[in-house]
């Protein structure tokens, strides 16, 4: 893993991951183009790390919504963050449950076996990207055919989930988790559209709970690491701790150019389009897991 490969990774994890086509099948694939192992300790705090730059990109992008929304008083910070909460509680119930099945389904005969150990594997990939566009398409199209009949379709919907609709973009975010493929933004954003959010509030709504569940992420994959160094000496931890954090600062700029196209194309009523990118980008992927990859 050397700078240029840090610097292209961290472009396309900033560019992919606040758009709804899956950053992290995408920097899979280009892990794979690269001649590097996506399911290795230091790739997956790589990934992790670029995930935080893009973190960091979602607070200075949402900040002042945020600040005007769910901070404008203690009642409406206090009803957003027991929202944020049921969202993650479902997060990590559904999400921890599947993938504790996974790990040991997949891997019965193996000691140490995790689920970053299929994060190679193309052919898991394609289908959770054609997953996630058809969900996409569904919400895009349903969300267009309301804005074609007029303003008043729109005016129902609400800015912020109730109780309800935050714990079920949760527990679709928590389905996320384990697949690589199965866009996190793009699930949670589609769920709330067919929920009846606003496009606004699903979107914001959406990021808040990125910001929350990145921690962890980052602690879980940085453990992750230390146990490898200390079982096999796979990685020496802080040169690859240091060539992360600069994957993050890149990845932080990428993903302010992403953000502001997506809010753009989320306005415009385009968010289908990301669907049938998916779904093309799903076909690209299995042909590339053909070709050998």
């Amino acid at each position: 893993m050397n700078l240029v490969n840090i610097v292209i990774l961290a472009i396309v994890q900033g560019l992919a991951e606040l758009l709804p086509v899956s950053s992290s099948a995408h920097v899979v694939v280009a892990e794979k183009l690269l001649g590097l192992d996506p399911s290795s300790p230091p790739m997956t705090l790589l990934l992790v790390m670029l995930h935080t730059g893009t973190m960091f990109a979602v607070i200075v992008y949402f900040w002042r919504t945020w600040r005007s929304t769910y901070f404008q008083s203690v009642a409406a910070f206090r009803r957003i963050a027991v929202r944020v909460i049921a969202a993650t509680a479902a997060t990590a119930v559904v999400g921890g449950a599947l993938i504790e099945l996974i790990e040991k389904t997949a891997f019965p005969s193996l000691p140490h076996a995790e689920i970053e150990d299929l994060f190679s594997h193309l052919e898991f990939i394609a289908p959770a990207l054609a997953a996630a566009g058809v969900l996409i398409l569904i919400a895009g199209l349903l969300e267009r055919k309301n804005t074609l009949r007029g303003a008043g379709a729109g005016a129902e919907r609400e800015s912020d989930p109730d109780l309800r609709q935050a714990g079920l973009i949760g527990a679709v975010q928590g389905l996320c988790l384990p697949f690589r493929g199965f866009s996190r933004s793009g699930a949670t954003i589609s769920v709330g559209l067919l929920l009846g959010l606003t496009k606004a509030g699903a979107e914001t709504f959406s990021f808040a709970l990125a910001v929350v569940l990145t921690p962890p992420a980052v602690v879980r994959e940085g453990w992750r690491l230390a146990r490898a160094e200390r079982l096999a000496g796979a990685a020496d931890l802080g040169p690859v701790a240091l060539m992360s954090v600069l994957g993050a600062l890149v990845a932080f700029g990428a993903g302010l150019v992403a953000l502001k196209w997506l809010s753009g194309w989320l306005e415009r009523g385009r968010w289908y389009l990301f669907g049938i990118y998916c779904l093309v980008a799903a076909a690209a992927v299995y042909g590339l897991h053909s070709a050998g990859y």
